[in-house]
């Protein structure tokens, strides 16, 4: 089957990338061939993989309308979300914290989700692997509160285990 989406410039610019890489990561995740010629787009491969694709293309488009950097980790997220039944803009949309040009936004559903925990419980625990975002969010939306005055200071703590070296340097003591 082939599908063929029309794409404003800036979009279709942004969906090319430099040196096309945004189009081969693309077509890294989707299981079709994908072109892109001027303005147009064009899925071919199997019928569900080119609806899913088209669908994905519609996403990164919508994004991209709204001012969002296209990255190889902006179409994992997006593919994602789809598959999680999730709207992608929804999640990416969500800015925890701003600082001049800088901004953290939830990548995946779960980051997603975590925040939206931490915004309505008083107390949330984040258990996962290494690297996921945990720590990373919970500070920038301990940042945005302080920046908003909701709260006067931020509390950091070590852990009260024992661990000796496998936690790594962890200054200061236990009161």
């Amino acid at each position: 089957m082939r599908k063929q989406v029309e794409l404003d410039n800036a979009v279709a610019a942004e969906l090319a990338g430099s040196e096309d890489a945004v189009l081969r990561t693309l077509q890294d995740h989707l299981d079709c061939e994908i072109f892109l010629r001027g303005n147009v787009l064009t899925l071919d491969g199997d019928p569900d993989a080119v609806d899913s694709g088209a669908a994905v293309v519609r996403e990164l488009s919508e994004l991209i309308a709204q001012g969002h950097e296209i990255a190889p980790g902006t179409i994992e997220a997006v593919t994602r979300a789809l598959d999680a039944h999730e709207s992608p803009s929804r999640i990416l949309e969500d800015v925890v914290w701003r600082h001049r040009t800088t901004k953290v936004a939830p990548k995946t559903v779960n980051q997603k989700r975590y925040v939206d925990s931490i915004r309505r419980n008083t107390i949330t625990f984040g258990i996962g692997p290494a690297g996921t975002g945990k720590t990373f969010l919970a500070v920038a939306l301990a940042a945005a509160a302080l920046s908003r005055r909701e709260v006067n200071r931020i509390i950091l703590t070590r852990p009260a285990v024992e661990a000796g070296e496998r936690l790594g340097f962890l200054p200061g003591d236990l009161m």
